[in-house]
């Protein structure tokens, strides 16, 4: 099933602007384009300030029951596709299910760098008329590279006119300068951050500084031959780095049925679960650079892992890499076996132990395992001293043990995966969610009697 796109327009525009994007990317994403209020048709009365404009796009998502989605900003709508991002990994909106964010030329988190002449003269356009045909033409022009054909260029026009005129000046006055950048924290969520090569405020230079950071995993790109109206100006060359970008970085691995997701936004489940199990859904980076394991050691574990849990070819949550993060946070379960080093020294000596049957084949390397899992299995040079290897290598009773351990972790990332917890019927983390049926005690009445115990009763 295609996944959908929720598409969020910039200043002055609507979700039209999406429509040769919408054909570009059939068959890969399935484009929906909302008009935040007070532009396109949706009427400004809903409210105008980025939380405003951010609530009624997560009703929309919310509404749509779509349970695989991903965001698509442009311009102001970028800045307000943070905010529902940042907030739908904080499980504090109720909604999961975002896979990515493609940011157009976005405005960032923090205000919007503006220059305050330019700024002047777009609210004289709505100071006390609608915006004319002449300024609207003015606006379009002054954002575009080239001059647009004259269907796209009587649309984009057309869109400028139907602003409403409370939320033009209120873009320009409040929301262009709101500061959510110490509100929202940095996300996890696969971007692409794309800039129009002839810009100016928000051009390359400023999508690096003000964008791109927000985005650990994020990518940025450059659209030659287009300013600041990239959907209008360049659909075709914006559409092939969102279908590269998504083919590479989003389309693979589990994704979680719509029943659990279903399940995992509803009331039942906290807004802390939803953000851990929202983290956990993201599509792993196949390009990713291990963090605690060389690239030798990490080709090894993922070698490891495909025995220990055989998983789907198409359906692979990369466990090695995760295992990887985990061993770099220092985030093991706090357990080590007597006469094992650190869990990152042992996972390294294993594993260069390992690597030459890992490098014969997987079917090879099981026997090997099952060898190791027994005793029988001495790897060679396997001496220690004061339980250290020595030379980074450790003795059979060292890898018998590591090897159970790293069984365990391999494991627990399968079974963290929010779409094997729906696989194996799971769902023991929807109980209760943040309302009447809290999660933990609201209070832990020590020394206190219920109403039915009599005065003489012992706690």
């Amino acid at each position: 099933m295609t996944a959908t796109a929720f598409c969020l327009h910039a200043l002055g525009s609507s979700s039209e602007e999406f429509a040769a994007l919408r054909a570009e990317l059939s068959g890969t994403l399935d484009l929906v384009g909302i008009d935040l209020p007070g532009f396109g048709s949706s009427s400004a009365v809903t409210g105008t300030t980025v939380e405003e404009m951010a609530v009624l796009v997560e009703r929309a998502i919310g509404t749509s029951g779509a349970t695989e989605w991903a965001l698509v900003g442009h311009s102001m709508g970028g800045k307000v596709a943070s905010v529902v991002a940042g907030r739908t990994m904080s499980g504090a909106n109720g909604l999961f299910g975002l896979r990515a964010v493609v940011l157009l030329a976005a405005s960032p988190l923090s205000p919007e760098p503006m220059d305050e002449e330019r700024r002047a003269t777009m609210l004289a356009w709505a100071a006390d008329h609608e915006i004319g045909p002449d300024e609207a033409a003015e606006f379009v022009d002054a954002n575009t590279a080239h001059r647009l054909a004259p269907e796209p260029y009587a649309s984009a026009v057309h869109d400028v006119q139907r602003a409403d005129r409370g939320a033009w000046t209120a873009w320009l006055l409040r929301g262009s300068r709101e500061d959510w950048s110490d509100t929202i924290a940095p996300s996890p969520v696969p971007a692409l951050v794309l800039a129009g090569a002839e810009d100016g405020d928000l051009g390359p230079d400023a999508q690096r500084e003000l964008n791109l950071p927000h985005w650990p995993q994020g990518e940025f790109d450059v659209v030659p031959g287009a300013a600041h109206l990239l959907p209008w100006e360049q659909p075709r060359g914006v559409a092939d780095r969102i279908r590269s970008f998504w083919e590479r970085r989003v389309d693979h691995g589990p994704t979680v049925p719509t029943v659990s997701a279903r399940l995992i936004a509803s009331p039942r489940v906290s807004a802390r679960t939803r953000a851990v199990l929202a983290a956990r859904a993201l599509p792993d980076d196949p390009a990713a650079q291990p963090r605690a394991l060389s690239v030798a050691q990490l080709a090894t574990l993922r070698a490891v892992a495909r025995v220990v849990v055989p998983q789907p070819d198409e359906h692979q949550v990369d466990l090695a890499l995760r295992v990887d993060a985990q061993l770099a946070d220092g985030l093991g379960d706090g357990w080590r076996v007597d006469g094992l080093p650190a869990d990152p020294d042992a996972y390294r000596a294993a594993l260069d132990a390992l690597a030459p049957e890992a490098a014969v084949s997987d079917e090879h390397l099981a026997g090997v395992l099952d060898a190791v899992d027994d005793g029988s299995y001495s790897p060679v040079g396997g001496t220690t001293v004061g339980g250290a290897p020595v030379g980074g290598v450790l003795d059979a009773g060292q890898l018998r043990a590591w090897f159970k351990d790293a069984g365990v972790d391999l494991v627990k990332q399968w079974l963290a995966h929010p779409a094997t917890m729906a696989a194996i019927d799971y769902d023991g983390f929807a109980n209760g969610g943040d309302g009447v049926r809290k999660q933990g005690f609201q209070l832990l009445g020590a020394g206190q009697r219920e109403a039915w115990e009599p005065d003489g009763a012992t706690p």
